[in-house]
């Protein structure tokens, strides 16, 4: 778990220029707090705890304002900037590197127990408000711009933004 923090803290550090130290990255950047908590949350949740894991994931998002599900997937040096408002749903499947500003809404798009939750795959950067809803897939190093509604797939290396979002060149 240390090794996993300091990971996000290099990370952290290299994406934000306002970051003026490891120290206060590790104290004062709710998002990376609740990336964390959301690793023994959803370890809870794995072996069984389900309703514990959702109560502890409750109370991170009443101190954080980030709302991650405990039955999502979320890979390493995942950063999420400002973090209020974000929300993670549970069938969400995030990967390695991915970087994320407030509002975020990785949502479903069913009311139905199946993969319901976006999938986003490593390196992807995802704009303030943007809202990706649906068993989609945003491949590897994309970009979703700011505000953009996503409801598709994104095809790796592309930017993608307005409301329906559509491919920029």
């Amino acid at each position: 778990m240390i090794g996993r923090i300091r990971e996000d803290l290099r990370a952290m550090s290299e994406r934000d220029p306002a970051a003026t130290g490891w120290l206060e990255v590790l104290l004062c950047y709710p998002g990376l707090h609740a990336v964390w908590a959301h690793l023994l949350f959803h370890r809870l949740w794995n072996a069984g705890f389900e309703l514990p894991a959702r109560l502890c994931s409750h109370v991170v998002r009443l101190l954080t304002g980030v709302e991650i599900h405990p039955g999502a997937s979320i890979g390493r040096r995942v950063t999420i900037d400002h973090g209020m408002g974000v929300v993670i749903g549970e069938t969400a499947e995030i990967g390695d590197d991915v970087h994320m500003y407030h509002g975020v809404t990785l949502g479903g798009s069913v009311n139905e127990p199946v993969k319901r939750h976006p999938t986003v795959e490593d390196g992807v950067h995802i704009g303030a408000h943007a809202t990706l809803l649906g068993d989609i897939t945003v491949g590897a190093d994309a970009a979703v711009g700011a505000g953009s509604v996503v409801t598709d797939d994104v095809e790796p290396g592309t930017t993608v933004a307005g409301i329906p979002a559509e491919r920029v060149e």
